[in-house]
């Protein structure tokens, strides 16, 4: 009977130990997405004001296994992005990439606790398939997009939430593109509902005065808008940064590049179960 009382004693000590990696018993809990770039902003987010240290050079490819110090014994729940809103109302805090925050009535700027900074690193990206990024039909919607109009828009209607990373901004035309030769053309785009599919529907009417038809289709993850380029059933897209992208191609290899940066979404901690950031150290 003792024999029995000691294994059962090893085991509560051994799942107590597996239960405090990368968080701890008496913690809050924090609900973080599973991709690799976008779970590391958050992780940068948390170590950026004081609540975890990761391994040096983890960077922008860490994950919940890189923290080195969880000082205030955070439970990390990894999910993907597009259901971290759902699951707020369960956790105490998630970190919330801004379109999917925006799309869940949560204003980036307001609500949220702890913000990221308006790095251009994370410039949401338009992307087409390798060999793609010089045809005219591109060069056009990138103009586009890229256009003062798209820029005023992005300024006017997210309050700080997007923010446009086109330093100077044009006519929304290319000059060196023959749009007569493009009249009667139709570009696909895959995108994120908000903002992406919002955005693109001011260059559409850019576009469409050159008799050009801008097909927007909508997705609600992060992997089929890539699948779908990368084998050329659709000819962009646009709802991702530069380093997911990059990490994208090196796990799939595909080869989609990126043809400019349009605008930035600081991703932002947000409280479910905690109003306020006390219950980290409490």
């Amino acid at each position: 009977m003792k024999k029995f009382i000691s294994i059962l004693s090893i085991t509560a000590i051994a799942l107590s130990l597996l239960a405090s990696c990368g968080g701890s018993n008496g913690g809050v809990t924090v609900a973080v997405p599973n991709d690799t770039t976008n779970e590391a902003r958050a992780l940068l987010l948390l170590e950026d004001n004081g609540y975890i240290k990761l391994k040096s050079g983890a960077g922008i490819t860490a994950t919940i296994k890189d923290i080195e110090e969880n000082p205030y014994n955070i439970s990390f729940k990894e999910v993907e992005a597009a259901q971290l809103p759902n699951v707020l109302q369960d956790v105490d805090y998630a970190v919330i990439n801004s379109n999917y925050a925006i799309q869940a009535d949560l204003n980036p700027v307001s609500d949220s606790l702890l913000i990221e900074g308006s790095s251009s690193a994370y410039g949401n990206i338009l992307a087409v398939k390798e060999g793609n990024e010089n045809k005219d039909i591109i060069k056009a919607l990138k103009a586009a997009l890229e256009s003062k109009e798209v820029k005023d828009f992005i300024t006017e209607n997210y309050d700080g939430a997007v923010i446009s990373t086109v330093d100077n901004p044009g006519d929304g035309y290319d000059s060196s593109v023959d749009y007569s030769a493009l009249a009667g053309q139709t570009v696909t785009v895959a995108a994120s509902p908000t903002p992406h599919a919002e955005i693109l529907q001011i260059a559409k009417d850019i576009l469409a005065k050159e008799d050009i038809t801008l097909d927007v289709k909508e997705f609600t993850d992060y992997v089929q808008p890539n699948n779908v380029v990368d084998s050329g059933e659709i000819d962009a897209n646009y709802f991702q940064h530069l380093p997911y992208l990059n990490d994208f191609n090196e796990q799939n290899g595909t080869h989609i590049v990126s043809v400019g940066a349009i605008h930035v979404e600081p991703i932002a901690l947000y409280g479910g179960k905690q109003t306020s950031l006390d219950s980290f150290k409490n």
